[in-house]
């Protein structure tokens, strides 16, 4: 790994850190960036992972020392979350370099139209979903965290909006159920040899500093400050990942 392509795994971790945070889907601009790096397709998803644990902990770190916990309100959709997340990297972690890429570039589009629409907690809502519903649609958001991680927040804002959820108390709830999704999805990686620590290490340094900047700029409400960056730089990467262009 060059010394250039270090410096664009920490600043583009640290982008991503803040917009995972702030919002959801700072992964499509990680994992192609791992790619343009140099790690194959599903070792750049592995590897990606390693940043989010570290991003989501000091952002609950950051959550709590504002005084914002999610721990209380996100019981009821852990155990759904987590045996989803186990499904989807398993079954994510079979596939070819090659396929992984061309699944993540088609996916990117719909995340940069979800990142657009921005999505915010509903207050007042008077129907909530039931409880077998909400598991279903929890352990479908694990499954996919699980598998592809990219937009996984953006889908978790959306699903606790229906619960009424101010924007603070969501995001707080959402990068808890991030550490604790990425903790069993991680290992799952780790045995099959999908992680390349350099790389890995590198890209966790700037998401962590990103992930502790971004709870605060989030408290403070600030998250149009960095949408039209992340929608641009998502749509140039999925076009190189589709092989649109070198």
């Amino acid at each position: 790994m060059s010394i250039a392509d270090a410096l664009l795994l920490v600043f583009g971790g640290l982008a991503a850190g803040v917009i995972n945070t702030m919002a959801g889907g700072g992964s499509t601009i990680t994992v192609p960036l791992l790619v343009l790096a140099g790690v194959p397709g599903t070792q750049a998803n592995g590897s990606n992972r390693v940043g989010v644990l570290a991003a989501s902990a000091a952002a609950v770190i950051s959550f709590r020392r504002l005084g914002v916990s999610g721990i209380r309100k996100s019981s009821s959709v852990l155990l759904p979350v987590l045996v989803g997340s186990l499904v989807g990297s398993s079954l994510i972690s079979q596939i070819s370099d090659e396929a992984f890429e061309r699944l993540f570039g088609v996916l990117m589009v719909p995340i940069v139209i979800l990142t657009l629409v921005s999505p915010t907690p509903k207050k007042n809502i008077t129907k909530k979903w039931g409880g077998g519903f909400t598991i279903l649609i929890f352990s479908i958001v694990g499954l996919y965290g699980g598998a592809i991680q990219a937009g996984v927040g953006l889908l978790m804002i959306i699903a606790l909006s229906y619960s009424g959820f101010d924007l603070v108390k969501a995001n707080s709830i959402k990068v808890l159920v991030n550490v604790l999704l990425t903790i069993v999805a991680l290992p799952v990686f780790l045995i099959a040899g999908k992680v390349d620590w350099g790389p890995a290490l590198t890209l966790a340094a700037g998401f962590t500093l990103g992930g502790w900047l971004g709870a605060k700029w989030a408290f403070q409400g600030g998250e149009k400050l960095i949408r039209f960056v992340m929608v641009i730089s998502a749509v140039l990467l999925s076009g190189r990942l589709l092989g649109f262009y070198g």
